[in-house]
């Protein structure tokens, strides 16, 4: 009886461990491409349709530098799953999205697949990508 238990908690281990392996699969990897090489790029990743609307935060965020000699955010061992992206080039580096009065971004901004809004940011269904494995986009921020 002993061995048996000591069978089944081994088993259980293993299970869990390869589990865990098969998880965290995904690494997500984006290129940016700016046209100013001031200030910062913002990136905040998100993995559902609710975080992504507004009502969460991201799953993950990074910052590099726009004058960096490469401005390349590496999203490393993610849970398989579909993920989307929302990024900003902070020009002058206070942190936020500068708006005009009308609430329109001034500052360039980007989605993952380069996906464009109609009238707003770009939609989850646009947006969204599925991360199983290695991941790579080159964003154009606009």
């Amino acid at each position: 009886m002993k061995t048996l238990s000591t069978l089944c908690a081994c088993a259980a281990l293993a299970a869990a461990a390869l589990a865990s392996t098969s998880a965290l699969a995904a690494d997500v990897t984006f290129d940016f491409d700016v046209a100013a090489p001031t200030g910062r790029i913002m990136v905040a990743l998100f993995n559902s349709e609710a975080n992504y609307g507004g009502e969460g935060q991201p799953v993950r965020y990074a910052m590099v530098e726009a004058g960096a000699p490469s401005r390349r955010v590496t999203f490393a061992d993610l849970p398989d799953g579909d993920y989307a992206m929302r990024a900003f080039h902070d020009m002058d580096g206070d942190g936020k999205m500068k708006t005009n009065p009308f609430g329109m971004p001034v500052e360039p901004f980007a989605f993952s697949n380069n996906a464009v809004g109609n009238m707003g940011p770009a939609s989850w269904d646009r947006a969204k990508f599925a991360a199983t494995g290695a991941v790579a986009q080159t964003i154009s921020l606009k």
